[in-house]
Parts: structure tokens; sequence; C-alpha cells
């Protein structure tokens, strides 16, 4: 078996039952149970949440994203081994912990396989909340242009690249586009203030004022507590993005959670932690990736300028990465993963057969 073939690249063709078109994301792709079986799979499995919530299957894939564009290497590679294996245990590892230390619950119901999360349907807030504790990436190159306000937090003179903060900052912005907000342009990703969010509670579907304050505690926890635990292993947390949603659990209680996933190399940037006191940055994130395609390409504006999207889909399409850039990713995402869980990640050779018979077997839910 070659290893493109252990690569799980289409993760939306599962003969799952649904019977809604599956939600197909960069990276994960969702299949909305019906309800039937979401009502049995509650009942059987003793889920904490109402009866007749909706529950989805979402599978994650090894496929790799940047710059908004899907890459794949040569000899029909189209991912990274490793990757989403790697994503899901780091992101279940974050999750447990923040339940542990009585933070809050997540989306995820159940883990039938490393590739597998069954979750509850969640009501998003629409903020991308994004937490920095260096100044690096956009920040910096926007401060090294002059600017000193970010998301209505006026930053201090004399800051140098990739220095610690002298605070965690919470600079969020907006997930999807939102229409009819003052002073938010209606276009995905635009960075808001505090004071939007307060005046604008409800389109960012929060449902009171105090729960903005909450959104800040579990985000500045969340991200203490991960912080805290890759120090233990030498690596520093540099700034990464929470999402949050309610979900209602079984007793009838509406509980804000985490959403999506959290602290993996996929949604935050890791530094190892003895380059960086030596003064160098070795990312053990996708920024990596990042750099090194900023680096193989002669038009690194391609990448960065968002007016040639067109340019930059056709270079991601055209050009098939170098087998070893790709492998050089998956030790990236392998390594980080088996330190921050303390476990060999188990890669598997056929995930795809491995998925639909679980989900057979344990769960009923394959045509």
């Amino acid at each position: 078996m070659s290893l493109a073939d252990k690569v799980l690249a289409v993760n939306n063709d599962l003969p799952i039952r649904t019977e809604l078109p599956v939600h197909s994301g960069k990276v994960r792709s969702v299949y909305w149970l019906t309800e039937a079986d979401s009502r049995r799979l509650i009942k059987e499995k003793g889920y904490d949440v109402a009866e007749d919530a909706p529950l989805a299957i979402m599978v994650i894939s090894d496929r790799i994203s940047a710059f908004d564009c899907i890459w794949h290497g040569e000899g029909g590679m189209n991912g990274v081994p490793g990757k989403g294996a790697a994503l899901n245990a780091i992101s279940n590892h974050w999750f447990r912990l923040f339940k542990e230390k009585g933070l809050a619950d997540s989306h995820i119901l159940d883990i039938p396989h490393p590739f597998v999360w069954i979750v509850q349907k969640a009501k998003p807030v629409m903020i991308e909340a994004i937490c920095r504790q260096y100044i690096t990436g956009s920040m910096w190159r926007a401060y090294s242009k002059g600017e000193r306000n970010f998301c209505g937090i006026e930053l201090p003179e004399g800051l140098e690249k990739d220095q610690k903060l002298p605070e965690l900052l919470i600079t969020p912005s907006t997930k999807g586009i939102l229409e009819g907000i003052p002073g938010v342009p209606a276009v995905d990703d635009v960075n808001i203030t505090r004071q939007n969010i307060e005046d604008n509670f409800e389109a960012f579907n929060f449902r009171s004022q105090e729960d903005i304050d909450r959104y800040e505690v579990l985000l500045k926890e969340g991200f203490d507590v991960i912080s805290d635990a890759l120090a233990q292993l030498d690596q520093v947390f540099v700034d990464t993005k929470f999402e949050f949603g309610y979900v209602t659990d079984a007793a009838g209680n509406e509980k804000l959670i985490y959403m999506d996933e959290v602290g993996t190399p996929d949604s935050s940037r890791i530094w190892d932690g003895p380059a960086y006191r030596e003064g160098k940055v070795v990312e053990n994130s996708k920024e990596g990736f990042r750099q090194l395609l900023l680096n193989h390409f002669p038009d690194p504006d391609i990448l960065l300028n968002k007016d040639r999207m067109e340019e930059r889909s056709a270079l991601a399409r055209d050009n098939a990465l170098p087998a070893e850039v790709l492998m050089a990713v998956s030790k990236t995402y392998v390594d980080i993963a088996e330190k921050v869980t303390g476990e060999k990640l188990v890669l598997s050779d056929n995930p795809k057969a491995e998925i639909i018979q679980i989900l057979q077997e344990q769960y009923g839910l394959i045509d």
C-alpha cells in the first residue's frame, strides 16, 4: 500500500445515512443524521442533550489548506499523512482538560474513531475569537507599518517582532458575512472591537450582555490551560482561535460551549521553547507550512494579496508539492500531537474502511 493510499483526502463520500447534503469544509465534512437516528443514539448512548437534538457525524480529513487553498503533493498525495488524526487527538486532549477543570463542555458527544466525532448541533456565536500572547504574523506586519490600534486595543510603542505582549490580547473578527451591523463591513473575517460586540450582541448570536464576559473568561482560561500545559513541554503557545456556540442539555439548560477545534497546529501558533530562547522561531504549527509556501514560489504576493485569488487558486491546483515537503509537515503534526497527548499516534492503513465498519457495527448508521 502506498503512502498516498493511507491519506484520507476525500471525506464527503462515506455511506452514512443522511437526508441532507454533506457539508464539506476545508478539512472536515459534516453528515447530519436523520431525526430517527439522532433520537435513537441519544437514547442508546445516554448523551447529555435534549432528546430531539440534531446530531451529526463529523469526519476529519488529511487535506491541508493554507492561504484559503487546498494543496497537494507529488505521487497522488492529496493530503498530509497523520494530519487528521493528529488534529483530532490534540483537540480531544484539550477539550477533555477544559471539562476536567470545569471550564465548559464542547460540541463533541462521542469519538468512535480517531478521525470521527459525533457532535450535537450548536447555535454558533458569529465570532472568530482570536487571542494573542506574542506579536507576530499579521499583527506584526501591521504594527511595523505604524498601526497601533487593534480591535479597539491600543498597543504601546517600541514592541519588537515575536516578543511577548504585556498582556493576552483578544482580537476578534467576524465569522461569516454579517449584514446590517453599524461600523462592521459585511465581509468575512473582518476585525471587530468589543464595543461592536456589546452594541450588537444579538447580531453575533449572544443571548445576553453577560455572555460576552463569559466568552472572554472561557477564552482566557482556555488559553491559559493550553499555554501552561505546553510550557511544561517547553513549547510556547503564541496565539490561537476559539469558537463558541450554544447548546441545550438533557435537563433543558442552555449553555455556552467550545466548538470547532482548540489548540491545534491548524488553529494556533506553537513555537519550540529552546529555539525561541536562542532568538530563533521554530514553528510547530501550520505557520511553518505557510512560510514554506511563501519561500517556495517566486512571487509570494500571490499568496498574500486577496485581489489575486484566481492566480492563487491556479497555483495550488497546478503545482504538486514535493513529497518531502508534505512529509515534513506530517512530522510537525505527528510530533506535536504525541508531545501533547503523551501517546504514540497510531496511523491507520485504511481509515475509510475502519470508519465505515465502526459506524455500521457500533452505531448502525451505514446504508
